[in-house]
């Protein structure tokens, strides 16, 4: 089966949330539906908008009855209300088809009778909640997951640097005032504010 009609320009588009998720499966699946390596188009980044290059870039290259491929409905996005416009854009002002191929019901060369052209609504405005309604409940999970782990002590972000080996030695002398707090931090080669703040830190 190929992937449009003789004359009809075939696009694909790919995404994943991050540069290290691995959209493989996505390309076999372009590649199976006939679409050519250059009329691929990949994203790397978060489906929260659509200010994306790749995306953006096929945009340009649209054409009226053109055809769009995506795996999945979540890949074109994550947000109910955007995915709608821009299916919307896609299909009403750019004139070009889309095609889902996890879910068949969305595939606008088809039933373009109104009966067809509402099921597919229908399909799009369903599918689209769930995307953003996954999208809500991982970010959810993600900050519940974050606040179990403070709890549990485990710290976030950047470890701090290895203190200097006169560390303990100046913290004592400048409590004791032997040595004021800028004499102390210049002994260790320290800022003194993070000279203040390790010092505070281990008392």
């Amino acid at each position: 089966m190929t992937a449009a009609n003789e004359g009809t320009r075939t696009f694909g588009y790919v995404r994943v949330s991050t540069k290290e998720q691995n959209e493989a499966r996505q390309m076999i699946a372009m590649q199976e539906a006939g679409i050519s390596m250059e009329n691929i188009f990949v994203d790397k980044q978060s489906g929260k908008d659509f200010d994306r290059l790749a995306y953006r870039r096929m945009l340009r290259k649209l054409r009226k009855n053109d055809l769009v491929f995506i795996k999945s409905i979540d890949r074109l996005g994550r947000n109910y209300e955007e995915i709608q416009n821009q299916w919307r854009y896609l299909t009403k002002e750019k004139l070009v088809d889309i095609v889902v191929l996890d879910m068949p019901l969305l595939d606008t060369r088809r039933g373009k009778d109104l009966v067809g052209t509402f099921l597919s609504d229908v399909v799009l405005q369903v599918l689209s909640f769930v995307a953003e309604n996954e999208r809500t409940t991982i970010r959810l999970r993600q900050a519940e997951g974050i606040a179990a782990a403070r709890q549990r002590g485990v710290s976030f972000g950047r470890p701090p640097a290895p203190l200097p080996e006169n560390f303990g030695e100046m913290c004592r002398r400048w409590r004791s005032g032997s040595l004021n707090l800028t004499q102390a931090a210049a002994a260790c080669g320290m800022p003194r504010s993070s000279f203040y703040y390790r010092a505070r830190a281990g008392k």
